[in-house]
């Protein structure tokens, strides 16, 4: 009966979300289910001070609101101060906007670097969407398109895979296993190329296909968010400069294994761009307070799919799935591997599944002597594989953004990021259990 009920309770989480519901109000009603159905505490193991939903709320915003709330304040000086178009439009200068391809790379640059500057994807999506749009108007390509090059810039190599990405997918693990946010870096270098190279491929694939059926341009112009670019930006240096000092925090510290090397990389950048950017900014204030209030709900996504792990890890009908997952036959990284996909697409959030992983097995694998670092890499690219879901936030915004539907958009969503991110995670396997 209880493992039935979190199963029950899953299949809640995941029908609350595609039908709209949010996660915050769908995870505690959730473990409710789980609490009745395992015959646990009601009081204690929904609100108590010891292990309970709330703790697991809670434990998760002590350990990264911080993180949460530097990046998103980052994210708006970067883009209120015009500097993501600034780096947007020099990316187009090199690549060329005048066929159709190069458009297309031009575009998963774009959202790569700035994802990796610790740039949140959401905003990445608003910086992104108004500059695509004309020139997939002038070059008459298919709109419906555009889901490849920001996904795969977004939602591949630079949230779990690239050493250093201050991505919180990659930051999570370092929680549990005690590595740095460049934790094998051999692993992520070659699960990078893999995703880019087969990415790339199926994105030249679909767009020659789009051109033999004779695709276009087709959209609704008053669909989506409407957004004005701003004439006066910083230069490229300028622009580009607040991402490089955030690297350079990060790798320099991460080798000199420095605790909360992200914070103070995020607070060294957001610094240089309050000052870099000054003139562009029309209000600090608002910059700032926008930011804050910004980092809010994103944290609070996350924690509350945590907390429902916390719940699930206490009830004792969860030793029936731990015992069916530990017991995975081969290395002790595939059973990881899948866990932590799975857990990502029932949430629909990498950074949720791979807490909820962590939580539940980061223990037991480090009693096994697994290698930490290969277990941080692979568990970060594992919670990533199945999160193009029909009711993933980032899907449902660039929709709106786009004015795209499912019924045009999803299929290119699924793949680009379902397709690199598993031959990724393949590669990555192979390399963590034959070289560690």
């Amino acid at each position: 009966m209880g493992t039935l009920g979190i199963l029950i309770a899953i299949t809640v989480i995941v029908y609350g979300s595609m039908k709209g519901f949010s996660i915050v109000f769908i995870a505690p009603v959730a473990s409710i289910i789980v609490i009745l159905t395992n015959g646990m505490e009601f009081f204690p193991s929904l609100i108590g001070t010891e292990a309970s939903f709330m703790t697991g709320l809670t434990g998760f915003i002590v350990s990264f609101f911080t993180i949460f709330l530097l990046g998103a304040i980052l994210a708006q000086y970067i883009e209120k101060s015009g500097a993501a178009q600034s780096i947007a439009q020099q990316v187009l200068k090199i690549t060329g906007t005048e066929k159709p391809f190069p458009v297309l790379v031009a575009v998963f640059l774009i959202s790569a670097i700035l994802t990796y500057g610790g740039i949140s994807l959401f905003v990445v999506l608003f910086v992104v969407i108004p500059l695509a749009k004309p020139l997939f108007k002038q070059l008459n390509i298919a709109w419906n398109l555009i889901v490849l090059p920001v996904f795969l810039g977004i939602g591949t190599f630079t949230m779990t895979m690239m050493p250093g990405t201050p991505s919180i997918q990659n930051v999570v693990p370092s929680k549990y296993l005690g590595t740095q946010i460049t934790a094998a870096p051999l692993i992520g270098i070659v699960a990078t190329i893999v995703a880019i190279a087969s990415g790339l491929w199926y994105m030249r694939r679909a767009l020659n296909k789009s051109l033999v059926n004779k695709e276009t341009f087709q959209v609704d112009e008053n669909a989506g968010k409407q957004i004005e670019l701003k004439e006066k930006t910083p230069s490229f240096f300028l622009s580009i400069l607040p991402i490089l000092v955030l690297m350079v925090f990060i790798f320099a510290g991460s080798a000199m294994k420095v605790e909360n090397i992200v914070l103070i990389g995020l607070g060294a950048a957001v610094i240089t761009s309050a000052i870099l950017f000054h003139k562009y900014i029309p209000s600090h204030k608002e910059a700032l307070t926008l930011g804050a209030n910004g980092s809010i709900m994103p944290i609070f996504f996350t924690a509350s799919s945590v907390a429902f792990g916390v719940v699930i890890i206490l009830a004792p009908g969860f030793k029936a799935i731990s015992d069916f997952i530990l017991g995975i036959p081969g290395d002790p990284l595939i059973s990881l591997a899948i866990a932590s996909s799975a857990l990502g697409a029932i949430t629909g959030s990498a950074s949720g599944g791979l807490g909820i992983a962590m939580e539940a097995f980061a223990e037991s694998y480090l009693a096994m002597g697994v290698n930490p670092d290969v277990m941080h890499r692979i568990s970060a690219i594992a919670s990533a594989v199945f999160t193009g879901i029909p009711h993933s936030g980032a899907v449902l915004l660039l929709f709106a953004l786009t004015g795209l539907t499912h019924k045009n958009g999803f299929k290119y969503a699924f793949i680009i990021m379902t397709v690199p991110n598993l031959l990724a995670l393949i590669a990555a396997l192979l390399l963590g259990i034959f070289l560690y």
